[in-house]
Formats: C-alpha cells, structure tokens, sequence
C-alpha cells in the first residue's frame, strides 16, 4: 500500500488499527470455546487419556453438562477485550512502525528481514504490557466456576478484585513470559510479510505472463492466499515458542500460585515432574483453536483494511 494514498480514518495506522480490533471480535465469538479449553488444558496437571479431537469433544460436553451453554462461553468479556485490543493495537503500532521507516527510505523498496522482526518485536511487546492484566482476569475466568467464591463477575469485577488483593503488580503477573512471547508475533509477522510479498509478485507475473493489466496498488490476494498464508507463519512460530505459553498460563492460575510461584519455579516442577510434554500440553487443542483463529483474523482484517483502503480512495475521488 502507498503511503501517499488517503485513509478513511485520520492515518493508515488507524486503518489498520480498525481493521484489527474488528477482526479480533470476530475470531473471539468464532473460536471462544477452544479457546477456553486451551487454557485449561495448559493448567491441568495430568496427562489427557485420549487423542486431542476426543479430548475437545469430551471435554466441551463436560462444561456444557455441568455449566450449561453459557459455560462454553465463560470469560467471553475479558476474552473478546483482549484480543480485540491486541490486535488494534497491534496493528496501529506496527503499522506506525513500517511507516516511519518507509518515510525514511525509499517508499517503494520492501523492508528487509530485520526491520520486520524488529518492528513486530517492538509492536507486541508494547501491546503485551498493556494487555497483560486482561490476560491475567481471563485466565482465572477460564479456571474457575461461576459459582466459585473466588470467581469473577466480569471483566470490571476481575481487575478491580486483582488491585484490591494484589496490588498493582498482580494485574501484571506473567508479564516477562508475555515479553518473552513477543518472539511468537515477530517470527509470525516476518513470516507472513514474506509470505504475502512473495504471493503479490507471483500474481503480478501471471498476469503480465497472460497479457492482463499488471495489478493497481488497492490489490489484494485472495481469501485462501491469506488462509493459508496465515497458517503457515502461525504453524511454524507456534511450534517453536509454544512451551512459555503453558508457563505463563501456570504462573497467572490463581488456583496454583502455591505450586507455581514464579517462573524458575513453574519451569522446574513441569520439566521434573511432566517431562517435556508438560511444556506442550494442550498443544494440539492450541493448533485447532490458533490455527482457525489466525486465518479467521487476518482474512477479516485484510479483507477489512482494503475496504477501508479502497473506500478511502473513491472518497477522495469524488
């Protein structure tokens, strides 16, 4: 995209700050309950008996049969907030971040590896420090029931409990995991930029190759491009930073703060008493919520950025 061409809203940042927020509510309400299992899952502290696929469906029937539909959904508000505030901010920071750069270069030079590391590793970690306590209410929502004494209302009740019993600093637990899982995004993003520019350029070749027109700047891919595009940088930054997730998940239990009190900890009871696997657990639940989520979010959201691009653009010129 031009940097030069007009936005809907007052910047492109805030295009793509619009376009993720939006996605992200969308993936929340598609893939909540795996979601909820995933962390679950990330907190059990015995080994599954079945196969991933039985143990969503057994495990999905339990909270229906002892909390009802709604229980499938508990902790949508924390849930829905979190994720929709990542990726807007995500996105406005990164976009910020590439901006700049290309304000300071050539516009139409691509950037190199690592500046796309970079920009991403600066985006997420600043989105993880101030998403961090959202995270935090979430995990402990997903953890307990409703009719717990230690259970959370919502969102609000969540936060306000945290300062009231912790202090300041609860709000944050699991922050430095939550740094360290920036390496998650940035890996991912690299990936995908590649991904894409190398899908942008094949299809010009193809139609220069057939006689068509070469492709205008509001261009974009295809939905299954995007699909499959965002699943293979998911699938692939996952793998390698999946185990500090369990961690953090661990760490942020209110339920366990006696067995997991902080990270040298956590990392030294699972590896002593659940070996390796105890760093993936709930791995495969992970890959069957992440992976649809992750196409979901960023088909929404190219889908949405080049709509608020193209609407922009028809808007200036009339």
């Amino acid at each position: 995209m031009a940097q030069n061409s007009p936005s809907y809203f007052p910047s492109h940042a805030l295009d793509h700050a619009a376009a993720g927020l939006s996605a992200g509510v969308v993936a929340v309400l598609c893939m909540h309950p795996l979601d909820l299992l995933k962390v679950k899952f990330q907190v059990a502290r015995t080994n599954p008996t079945a196969g991933a696929g039985r143990q969503i469906i057994e495990s999905l029937r339990g909270i229906q049969k002892s909390e009802g539909w709604t229980g499938l959904y508990r902790g949508v508000g924390p849930n829905m907030a979190g994720n929709a505030a990542s990726w807007g901010l995500y996105f406005l920071f990164y976009n910020m971040l590439k901006k700049r750069a290309l304000d300071g270069g050539d516009p139409n030079s691509p950037l190199s590896t690592s500046e796309y590391l970079l920009f991403s590793a600066e985006a997420s970690a600043v989105t993880a420090i101030l998403t961090n306590p959202i995270w935090v209410v979430k995990v402990r929502m997903f953890t307990t029931t409703p009719d717990s004494p230690t259970a959370y209302r919502n969102l609000w009740h969540g936060l306000h409990s945290i300062a009231r019993t912790e202090g300041f600093s609860g709000l944050f637990k699991g922050t430095s995991l939550a740094l360290f899982g920036v390496s998650n995004g940035a890996l991912q993003f690299t990936a995908y930029e590649h991904l894409k520019t190398w899908g942008f350029e094949r299809r010009r070749r193809k139609l220069m190759e057939s006689g068509a027109p070469a492709p205008g700047k509001d261009d974009k891919l295809s939905n299954t491009a995007y699909t499959v595009m965002s699943g293979v940088s998911k699938l692939w930054a996952l793998t390698l930073t999946y185990p500090y997730q369990v961690v953090r998940s661990r760490l942020q239990n209110n339920a366990t703060t006696h067995l997991y009190p902080t990270i040298g900890a956590t990392i030294k009871r699972t590896w002593a008493e659940e070996g390796t696997k105890g760093f993936y657990r709930g791995l495969g639940t992970n890959l069957v919520r992440v992976l649809p989520g992750t196409c979901v979010t960023f088909v929404v959201y190219e889908n949405l950025a080049w709509l608020l691009r193209t609407t922009a653009a028809k808007r200036a010129e009339s």
